[in-house]
């Protein structure tokens, strides 16, 4: 079939199994599990009203519990045994989350992990607060927003791709066409350096990944929080003699403190989860080993479901109290 013919097939099955879903499943209600008619009319038809909004929760909450409950329960599971030939499995309680914890690798996945949460969602938010202040103050900073959100716009893959190219180390007689080792060689540098094979440094350079990326995003969230800090406070500051830097720290970061914890615990998430950058620029070579990354190895190169599990139930342990959190405030703003 035609891909544009298969698409649309799907749209209007789709769309229409919706609204015979929510058609046939209110009849079936008024008029056979609580008809409007005979002397129990009324308390029928406050029964129907109360059963009424599951029935338009209950596709979403299957799909949630089929795609999201269930592959949880079921990693559990498997964290929990050990794959034996045949698909069979076996009953070895924490023994892979003891395995796991012995391993050089995840040890190191983990102290990886964490510099990229304290680094990466420091710098993002700092960046995107600093590109709405300042884009909010020039004549094309609707350009210059657009020019900054753009690697939003890009997947991890395919920014890892450009920035793999920003890295690249050719010969020393070569042409370079790596950015960064152009401008070493310039300044004096003796022979290029392949920056990805640098232990420890290399972490950095992965990371400059992710923050270029998420700054756009940061700047959006910030450039709308800090449209709305009321303009009284910013007047009355400067009748007071404040300088744009009093201006910005004491009065206009305080009021906009809340969206920044919601983009920073936001940045925070998806650094707990990063695996396309690492992947494609070093799959976990020379000590950037992430956990995402680790879990990976574990479920499909080496076959270990049991441990793979055990990790993926690592990263979703270390997400879930931020996550509790992140919407926890945002309710409590929503008040």
């Amino acid at each position: 079939m035609n891909p544009a013919l298969q698409g649309l097939t799907f749209i209007i099955i789709g769309v229409g199994g919706c609204i015979g879903y929510f058609y046939f499943s209110n009849v079936v209600l008024d008029k056979v599990i609580f008809p409007a008619r005979g002397p129990k009319a009324g308390r029928n038809i406050n029964r129907a009203n109360m059963i009424r909004p599951w029935l338009f929760l209950f596709p979403a909450l299957l799909a949630l519990g089929l795609y999201l409950a269930y592959p949880v329960f079921e990693t559990l599971r498997l964290s929990l045994t050990e794959r034996l030939p045949g698909g069979q499995s076996r009953w070895v309680g924490l023994a892979n989350y003891q395995q796991m914890l012995g391993e050089p690798k995840f040890m190191e996945a983990l102290r990886n992990n964490m510099m990229w949460l304290i680094v990466v969602p420091a710098l993002s938010t700092a960046f995107g607060l600093l590109a709405a202040q300042l884009t909010d103050r020039i004549r094309w900073g609707n350009v210059a927003k657009s020019i900054v959100f753009m690697p939003m716009a890009i997947s991890f893959v395919g920014a890892a791709v450009i920035f793999k190219l920003v890295y690249d180390a050719r010969p020393i007689n070569a042409e370079q066409i790596g950015i960064l080792n152009a401008i070493y060689l310039s300044l004096g540098g003796e022979a290029p350096i392949n920056w990805l094979t640098v232990p420890f440094w290399n972490n950095f350079f992965l990371m400059a990944v992710l923050v270029w990326i998420q700054t756009g995003f940061a700047m959006v969230i910030l450039s709308a929080a800090l449209r709305g800090i009321p303009e009284e406070t910013v007047e009355a500051a400067i009748v007071d003699g404040a300088n744009p830097f009093q201006i910005f720290f004491k009065i206009k970061v305080p009021q906009i403190m809340g969206t920044i914890v919601v983009v920073w615990t936001t940045i925070t998430i998806v650094v707990l989860k990063v695996f396309d950058i690492v992947y494609a620029m070093t799959n976990g070579q020379w000590e950037t080993q992430v956990l995402a990354n680790y879990m990976y190895d574990k479920l499909f190169r080496a076959n270990d479901w049991g441990v793979g599990s055990a990790s993926a139930m690592v990263i979703m342990l270390l997400v879930t109290p931020i996550l509790v959190w992140n919407v926890y405030n945002a309710r409590k703003e929503m008040r």
